[in-house]
């Protein structure tokens, strides 16, 4: 390439990315300091896309950048490789910014590969070699993003190689800069005591409905449950009223009384019940704090017929709510049996979905916490073989814990600080994260 020209085209790129400082020629040299060799690297028989190495006029910080054609198919990455100790934690952090590209979490990705002295891939026990992927972080000042994570080494491995990628983003450019991999602490746990309740309320009115739920609550205080989840429509139940006559406002009488109990016993509850709003009426499931107040509400986006018919209205919003152990999410009942409801609010960051219900295929159950790697909570009124049950399901698909006998709480303790390594896709949350197709409400 004649050097007059490169120098040009190097000229446009930096003016291009917002940067006017020098631009360095993409080399595999380290800095001299110490600091890790950082190269390109690609696939072989794939285009690569274009490579340089950049100085922030700002700071002097080098910038790693990376630049695709309008043309589809390139993929590459800046690669550098660091010294581990198996079975320690680090952290990998950078900070990304990126230009015409539609999806970061998919196309601008870090990933890290662990290797054996030998130069094997590391497998974790029981788990296939996969990669690891640190998490979309904080959006800083100035358009930098954040892209961390805290990893444990694999028992046998001797280095990690940390990919800074591009790829499926034609005309799009990627800068990363401040690469950090160093020596970290395990994170805090955050374990959480999920009850459900498996019980049906005997009818009659409302109100004795909400009552017949309280010796329940009481069981679940005894088991020190965080966040308990009760049925679906539990004021509507048995009553023989239509979902008109029993509707009303959320927050309103039916959450302030069953605030009182979540406040004396310091737990979340969720429960299933008939809101009106103006002259609307939907199937709501309230998330009511230790506080006893309403943090947030979810209006039941998959109607089945009977419930169309009896005058509600679905929702519209894949509403997820923080607590002080995570990010919790609700459905209800119908909702099951939809893809589309669960993986909404998974990806909005929740971890745990409590779903109250009436009945359903608990195969479904198991397919939504497997696809989307969460937690779900089933409260259900059903008493027959091989249909809906009560109780946790784990990202594995495991029932972790049921209610076989009615009017019974189960709890089940879990640690949402641990990643849940799948046995043949590894990290799988974080990979479906980074390799799912753009299709439903995103991030």
């Amino acid at each position: 390439m004649n050097l007059s020209w490169r120098s040009a085209l190097l000229a446009a790129f930096c003016l291009a990315a917002g940067f006017v400082g020098t631009a360095v020629q993409a080399e595999e040299k380290s800095a001299g300091d110490g600091s890790p060799r950082w190269r390109p690297a690609g696939t072989a028989g794939v285009p690569r896309p274009h490579f340089e190495q950049l100085r922030d006029p700002a700071t002097g910080e080098p910038i790693l950048a990376i630049r695709a054609d309008s043309q589809p198919g390139q993929f590459g990455s800046w690669q550098a490789e660091f010294p581990v100790q198996g079975g320690q934690w680090y952290r990998f952090s950078v900070l990304r910014r990126v230009e015409n590209i539609s999806h970061p979490r998919r196309s601008a990705v870090v990933q890290l590969w662990w290797y054996t002295a030998s130069g094997r891939k590391a497998p974790r026990p029981g788990v296939k070699a996969q990669p690891d992927f640190p998490g979309e972080g904080k959006l800083l000042g100035n358009q930098w993003r954040e892209v961390a994570g805290v990893f444990q080494a694999p028992p046998e491995a001797a280095r990690v190689v940390v990919n800074l990628q591009l790829r499926w983003a034609p005309g799009g450019k990627v800068l990363w800069k401040r690469p950090r991999w160093e020596a970290a602490q395990p994170p805090p746990p955050r374990k959480v005591r999920l009850a459900a309740v498996h019980f049906t309320p005997p009818g009659k009115t409302p109100r004795q409905n909400l009552e017949s739920l309280v010796p329940l609550l009481e069981k679940a205080a005894k088991q020190r449950a965080d966040l308990v989840c009760l049925g679906e429509c539990v004021t509507y139940v048995r009553t023989g009223k239509s979902y008109a006559q029993v509707a009303e406002p959320v927050p309103g009488p039916s959450t302030r009384f069953l605030g009182q109990y979540a406040r004396k016993h310091n737990f979340y509850i969720v429960v299933g019940l008939v809101e009106r709003d103006g002259q609307a009426i939907y199937n709501t499931a309230a998330l009511i704090g230790p506080d006893g107040k309403l943090v947030g509400k979810y209006r039941k986006l998959a109607l089945p017929t009977g419930e169309i018919d009896g005058g509600l209205v679905p929702g519209e919003e894949y509403p997820v709510f923080q607590t002080r152990f995570g990010k919790v999410g609700m459905m209800i009942c119908w909702d099951v049996h939809f893809p589309e409801v669960a993986r909404g609010l998974a990806n909005r960051g929740a971890e745990i979905i409590a779903m109250p219900i009436w009945g359903g295929d608990p195969r479904l159950a198991q397919a939504r916490a497997i696809e989307n790697q969460i937690y779900l909570l089933t409260s259900t009124y059903n008493t027959r073989p091989r249909w809906m049950v009560s109780g946790v399901w784990g990202p594995s698909g495991d029932l972790l814990v049921q209610a076989r006998e009615w009017g019974t709480v189960v709890v089940a303790e879990v640690d949402l600080s641990r990643r849940y390594y799948h046995f043949g896709f590894g990290p799988f949350r974080d990979r479906i994260l980074r390799e799912r197709p753009v299709w439903v409400p995103d991030q």
